[in-house]
């Protein structure tokens, strides 16, 4: 089996990874039980691939391969999702699964796209590259999901005063009920914070694959975490019903500012994605 094939397993392997995540995200917090299925469906698909690549290793290599940090990483990896799909077939453990597929997920990142273990240089270079590509484009994902709830939560806001006013204009009837602008905005965020944290840790294995002694504590750093925080407070309050209305809109609006701070001026303050580039 050639390294570009190889290269392509594992690739398609994390973007299975990431896909079963998402899926046991909107689990853990919707209670979704097809959801839940597909996304050990997708684990599943993970495993065999895992399965297959640490036994083909094991043949090119002639020993059992966990004697070097980038091989420990993977079969911890792969240790972590045969656990969680045995408790999940015979202990019914809730939630055990999605918080060790986070944890997985890190660790097969974090080793599918460090070069040590990759022969020629340039394949790890196109890998780093691609990387790179996967990033940006969940970020940019993510910032129009945010976009699209931040333009829920401003029209919520807008409805909430012209009902409060009692003026039923044209645009008061043609605009949906209070209720559902809420929860299509609450559903927005709860695709695109997941979709950010991917992108968040894809940008950071590539930061430290291109400047390994630069450290994460950045302004553009900094300032994503702070919108995974903001948003991961929204999702919590609205689930929680600790918040709801008009403040939850208001929230949703502060964390969409806090994006276009992080996007357009923190962005200028930082080498993040010089680092990247």
């Amino acid at each position: 089996m050639g390294e570009n094939m190889l290269m392509k397993l594992h690739e398609g392997m994390v973007i299975l990874y990431a896909a079963s995540v998402l899926m046991y995200f909107y689990d853990f917090l919707q209670t979704n039980s097809k959801m839940k299925r597909i996304g050990f469906l997708l684990l599943c698909c993970v495993w065999f691939l895992q399965t297959v690549l640490f036994i083909f290793n094991m043949y090119e290599t002639g020993r059992f391969p966990i004697f070097t940090l980038a091989d420990g990483l993977y079969f911890y990896s792969w240790v972590l999702i045969t656990c969680s799909i045995i408790l999940n077939i015979f202990v019914k453990v809730e939630f055990i699964i999605f918080f060790t597929s986070v944890l997985g997920f890190m660790t097969i990142v974090i080793y599918t796209f460090a070069p040590s273990h990759w022969g020629s240089p340039a394949l790890a270079e196109k890998l780093a590259s691609e990387l790179l590509l996967v990033h940006i484009t969940a970020s940019l994902v993510a910032y129009a999901l945010f976009s699209l709830s931040f333009l829920f939560s401003l029209l919520y806001i807008v409805q909430y005063h012209l009902l409060k006013r009692k003026k039923w204009g044209r645009q008061l009837i043609r605009a949906n009920d209070l209720v559902k602008l809420e929860q299509v905005a609450y559903t927005l965020n709860l695709l695109g914070m997941p979709v950010f944290s991917i992108g968040v840790i894809l940008g950071l294995q590539r930061l430290y694959l291109k400047m390994p002694e630069i450290g994460f504590f950045d302004w553009k750093i900094i300032g994503s975490f702070f919108v995974i925080i903001m948003y991961a407070c929204f999702i919590y309050l609205k689930t929680r019903k600790e918040m709801f209305g008009k403040n939850l809109a208001l929230w949703n609006i502060a964390s969409f500012l806090i994006v276009w701070i992080n996007f357009f001026l923190l962005g200028r303050l930082s080498d993040f994605h010089f680092w990247l580039s």
